[in-house]
């Protein structure tokens, strides 16, 4: 039988994928309506993944189950997963050492200290941003800064509801530019693309939002100034910078990681905040936080497999392709296929793992640049689970603020809003293409 006879089940390829979204959405929703805390944890999502890569041994009888499974293995151990995984496992170590030795409070306070009264409720999302871009992590930011933020709104009676929304807001802000971020290295490394000429095209993305949200949240801002000292140490974020500036001047990234790593644990036993064994506890600690989605990832990234042999991933993009008239289609179908995953997985970064390669091969169709694909797989992915009342961050602000409803703080998130409106206006008026893309739509006479 060939291969084009073999590869004739179109949509229902993606039977595993949506086997798994069956399981874990459904459980997360019916325990969520039932009351239950942690109710997207009741049903592991490694065990609704593995369901999924059941039911795909299960299809496509003409292959044997051995031919399956080098089909599996193959996409699953591919060098770029691997490279991935290293690159979560390295960055959750780096987060682990650096918050060991002091560093995430170290930067929350010196954001702080300068932190004018006018500008309260901008500053803290600021400094969310700040502080997410350094650490690499929304969910790490919003645990971090809510508990301050919500203690300074107290003080400075500030509007509740505004103050959690810039929390939750700069943390994005800083979850989709960060070289440590796994949606970033997901994004980048999903499409091809280096992970500089993404942040960069992020960044201009982002900011002209950022200041618009920035405006924003300074209209809701009061002139009341902080009390209490908020000590910390320059020395405990330079592993910080020192990261952020090597990623971006191109280095290796696993390699600046390992240094960062080292030089919060020489700053961390030279200052006496950790000892040797400390360290290597707290790098241990940071790598477990990110076993998860590593598994995740090469476990989705299996499945993928078995739908690509199939002729799912050829079926989508046709089917996508088909419906799309120009580029402008094509960047608007990406976009839309990241967010709503994301929003249905209440994870942005299995959403982008998921939609990466089908991005890539619509991408190659349109002459679309990697970095603006991982851009746009990124940007939605972020800001369509941002603003949901049960993602994480959400949950972790109206918790600790008691008084706040997530519906109260999704209407001033207006940096979500402000990205997506500021995205959707590169597509419509195709800003921020290379002469590489524009000679493509030339000699292609396209759009």
């Amino acid at each position: 039988m060939t291969g084009k006879n073999q590869k004739k089940y179109g949509a229902s390829s993606f039977l595993p994928l949506l086997v798994f979204l069956a399981l874990y959405i459904g459980s997360g929703l019916f325990f969520t309506i039932m009351g239950v805390d942690g109710a997207f944890k009741k049903f592991p999502r490694h065990v609704a993944l593995l369901a999924g890569v059941i039911v795909g041994m299960v299809m496509n009888p003409s292959k044997t189950m051995d031919e399956k499974m080098d089909i599996f293995a193959k996409s699953a151990g591919n060098p770029g997963v691997m490279t991935i995984g290293l690159i979560y496992l390295l960055a959750g170590g780096f987060q682990g050492a650096a918050r060991a030795m002091g560093g995430v409070q170290s930067v929350v306070n010196l954001g702080l200290t300068f932190i004018p009264g006018f500008a309260l409720v901008p500053g803290i999302f600021i400094m969310s941003a700040i502080i997410s871009t350094a650490i690499g992590t929304s969910m790490g930011t919003v645990a971090a800064m809510a508990p301050i933020a919500i203690g300074v709104a107290a003080t400075a009676k500030l509007n509740l509801p505004v103050t959690c929304a810039a929390v939750i807001c700069g943390a994005y802000f800083g979850d989709n530019l960060s070289m440590i971020s796994d949606t970033t290295i997901s994004a980048a490394k999903g499409v091809g693309s280096e992970m500089k000429d993404k942040f960069k095209m992020n960044f201009f993305i982002a900011l002209p939002a950022a200041i618009i949200a920035a405006i924003l949240y300074g209209v809701f801002s009061s002139g009341a100034d902080l009390t209490g000292d908020y000590p910390f140490h320059i020395i405990r974020i330079i592993p910080y910078f020192v990261v952020l500036i090597a990623a971006l001047s191109g280095f290796n990234v696993a390699g600046v990681l390992f240094i960062g790593i080292g030089m919060a644990g020489l700053i961390g036993i030279m200052q006496g905040t950790i000892d040797f064994l400390g360290w290597v506890s707290a790098i241990g600690g940071g790598m477990s936080d990110m076993f998860s989605i590593t598994i995740v990832a090469i476990l989705v990234s299996g499945i993928l497999g078995i739908v690509r042999e199939n002729g799912g991933v050829d079926w989508m993009v046709t089917s996508i392709t088909s419906r799309i008239k120009d580029r402008k289609g094509a960047e608007y179908g990406i976009g839309l296929l990241s967010g709503i995953l994301s929003a249905a997985l209440v994870n942005n970064t299995i959403a982008i793992i998921i939609s990466a390669p089908i991005a890539k091969e619509i991408g190659k169709n349109y002459g679309i640049a990697p970095k603006r694909l991982a851009s746009l797989i990124d940007i939605f992915a972020c800001a369509f689970l941002s603003v949901l009342p049960y993602d994480g961050g959400m949950l972790i602000v109206t918790g600790l603020a008691k008084t706040v409803s997530p519906l109260s703080v999704m209407k001033y998130m207006f940096y979500m809003f402000a990205l997506i409106i500021v995205t959707s206006i590169t597509i419509q008026f195709g800003l921020l293409r290379t002469e590489e893309e524009k000679q493509f739509l030339i000699d292609n006479n396209k759009k």
